[in-house]
């Protein structure tokens, strides 16, 4: 049987891990080259709603999946999820939650026992994100939070939670009855480090497309980075040196990640083991919720102005 692949169908079928054994002939026959298809106009399609649909909006993939019956959706989904950066981009909260659980990217998921994706409002079931002003970035899940699935439990959890209720802020947009403004709390990294020791460089980087695409999906209006490690991810391409930079120099301040604003501030945990500096910490979600209001009324303006 000849299969009829070129050489860059049979690349990307190497580089997605599906074993194939080609005869020599057919190897020779897919050294020749190839002419340039004509160019058509790319489809618009909605939000992938599986794992499988989403690696094929990956431009890397499609024309291997499409030129071979070897490369299927039921074998996407068999394989360990190592998904590409272009497929992440294109993904729906519901598929993102999904390829977080699944991922393989780095050896933290040999440790996991659970992946920490996030928490907050209930997400709509068409896939959407939850609708949540707020977002509330930490570092990495810690053993409690590996054991529960759930970013700040525990006793930082409880500090956290504290902190925007003050505010009326709410990682569930209600607190004892009460309505609140609602906030998605997530980590930079979704699997613990063993020993809850610092991220790891390349583990950060792995799991940067996750934490992008969240920023996208939620366009929160309002963003505290919790921590060192979330401060540097957040601000590494507005921050000269972010990594050299003391905390506390860039606190006071309104940042930016790709135009949404990030306020800095100390991570709970640490605020536990330096009390002196938990009453200073008052003045970082103040600063958000500045920065909160403002955002809000220029979109009330924007609205009335439109009609």
């Amino acid at each position: 049987m000849s299969l009829n692949l070129d050489a860059r169908q049979r690349a990307m079928l190497e580089e997605m891990h599906v074993p194939v054994w080609w005869p020599e002939s057919v190897v020779a026959a897919a050294a020749a080259p190839v002419p340039a298809p004509e160019p058509t106009a790319t489809p618009v399609r909605n939000a992938p709603r599986s794992i499988a649909e989403a690696m094929a909006d990956a431009p890397e993939l499609v024309a291997a999946r499409a030129a071979s019956p070897l490369v299927s959706p039921a074998l996407l989904a068999a394989t360990p999820l190592v998904v590409p950066t272009g497929a992440v981009a294109s993904m729906d909260w519901a598929t993102l939650q999904q390829a977080v659980a699944g991922c393989v990217a780095c050896t933290l998921s040999n440790h996991r026992k659970n992946t920490v994706f996030g928490v907050g409002p209930a997400a709509p079931a068409d896939g959407g994100p939850p609708q949540a002003d707020w977002l509330i970035v930490g570092e990495a899940p810690g053993e409690n939070e590996d054991l529960q699935g759930e970013p700040f439990v525990g006793q930082a959890g409880k500090l956290l939670d504290n902190m925007l209720k003050a505010i009326g802020v709410s990682r569930h947009g209600s607190e004892d009855g009460q309505p609140h403004k609602a906030a998605c709390i997530v980590n930079v990294l979704k699997c613990r480090p063993p020993g809850n020791r610092n991220p790891g460089v390349d583990e950060v980087a792995q799991c940067a497309p996750y934490l992008r695409r969240q920023v996208e999906l939620l366009q929160p209006k309002v963003i505290i980075a919790m921590g060192r490690f979330a401060v540097q991810s957040l601000l590494a391409e507005t921050v000269p040196d972010v990594q050299a930079t003391p905390l506390g120099r860039l606190r006071g301040q309104v940042h930016q990640y790709h135009g949404v604003p990030v306020v800095v501030t100390h991570h709970p945990a640490y605020l536990l083991r330096s009390l002196p500096e938990k009453a200073k910490a008052w003045v970082d979600p103040c600063l958000a919720m500045d920065v909160w209001k403002k955002r809000t009324a220029a979109q009330v303006a924007v609205q009335a102005e439109l009609g």
